[in-house]
């Protein structure tokens, strides 16, 4: 079989390995084929020469996080997302990777009410401790009362698995944009999905096909705000995962959540009484999640926001390495993604914080399952404002 990748992209890469450093699974395995150039050789050997899909190729393929640092590295401008998302798709449809139980879980998460009850259920066997801590699990709510729209200014992206598990995060987020004097409009179950985990997962009809909807159900020219990372990352991307002129308009209208609150601190600093902050006793240190830093570009506004509302902001000397979260890969590839989040924990570690901002909820979960403080930067500066 052949992975249809485009030959144009898959030609793009010149083989230099400015990439294999700012490669997560290649810096805990030292393993060529675990790495961007030898993931990309091995989709040209299948590709370009016939090469045979053996169960070593499928497992390299499979085993990539998938956080593209290696696109912010690489000199060429190659697309290493469109390849390996393109490569996922092909193994899926054959059958070689992505498992029914995979499937049947990803399925759940564009059904709403299913996705509630399932919730429960888990929150409940929360309660009796029947759920490692290991797993990193936020506590889950038994119930939670749904957002209510303040306006019509923007939309706010709820999704899906964000929305079961972490409404707090959102009802945050929608407090800061009430503040900067933004009227509201979550999207709740009208939009279910964003799709990003089943493109990861190779589920590519499946992650059109959300796309599709969202952007039915989202029409006009109102901004989109999102608060978790890898969501905005996909929404961001609709223009090439379907390739039409809608979706690439409706792409335009899409930001993270501090990226349009950066545009505005002048207004929600100025709904403060004597519009002086009074910022959190904390020393905080910033985690970029990768499709924050490196897929959106937008990671830079976290700091914007964040800056007059704690007492100090601290970076990590790691230059944007992954955390080994990346979407489900810490629920299907356990074993290198816990291996990737010693080394950042390593990183956190030196910079003596008091807390973890970190603007993406997988990586909030795999991290405060490493037993690192994680928490949003919508909730801090909702907390700041009194707002939370």
């Amino acid at each position: 079989m052949t992975l249809g990748i485009d030959p144009d992209e898959l030609a793009a890469c010149v083989q230099c390995g400015l990439c294999l450093t700012h490669c997560p699974t290649f810096r805990v395995t030292g393993d060529e084929s675990q790495s961007p150039r030898g993931r990309i050789a091995l989709m040209r050997a299948v590709d370009n020469d016939g090469a045979p899909l053996t169960p070593e190729i499928v497992e390299a393929l499979d085993g990539c996080v998938v956080c593209r640092g290696c696109e912010t590295a690489c000199p060429s401008g190659v697309h290493y997302g469109h390849l390996i998302e393109r490569t996922r798709e092909a193994l899926a449809d054959a059958h070689r990777t992505t498992p029914w139980w995979e499937r049947a879980g990803l399925e759940a998460l564009a059904h709403p009410r299913l996705l509630r009850a399932g919730s429960a259920v888990l929150a409940g066997a929360q309660r009796f401790g029947l759920v490692p801590r290991r797993l990193g699990l936020p506590r889950i709510p038994l119930r939670s009362a749904p957002l209510q729209a303040s306006g019509d200014d923007v939309y706010l992206f709820t999704g899906c698995v964000m929305d079961a598990w972490q409404r707090d995060v959102h009802r945050h987020g929608q407090a800061v944009l009430e503040a900067a004097g933004a009227g509201v409009t979550p999207t709740g179950d009208r939009v279910p999905c964003c799709g990003a985990l089943h493109s990861h997962a190779g589920l590519g009809d499946r992650a059109r096909a959300l796309a599709r909807r969202a952007i039915a159900e989202l029409p006009g020219d109102r901004p989109i705000l999102v608060d978790s990372a890898g969501c905005g990352a996909a929404l961001k991307d609709y223009g090439h995962l379907l390739g039409t002129p809608e979706a690439r308009a409706f792409s335009a209208r899409v930001f993270d959540i501090t990226e349009w609150v950066a545009g505005r601190m002048d207004r929600l600093v100025g709904s403060l009484p004597d519009a002086q902050p009074k910022p959190l006793d904390l020393r905080v240190a910033v985690q970029d999640p990768c499709h924050l830093r490196h897929v959106q570009r937008a990671h830079l506004p976290v700091r914007q926001v964040l800056a007059p509302f704690v007492r100090e902001l601290v970076e990590l000397d790691d230059d944007g390495l992954c955390c080994g979260a990346g979407g489900a890969y810490f629920v299907v590839q356990p074993e290198l993604a816990r291996r990737i989040r010693e080394r950042k924990i390593g990183y956190i570690e030196r910079a003596k914080a008091d807390v973890v901002a970190s603007a993406n909820p997988g990586c909030g979960m795999h991290l405060g399952a490493g037993g690192v403080p994680t928490v949003h930067p919508m909730t801090l500066v909702a907390r700041a404002l009194g707002r939370a």
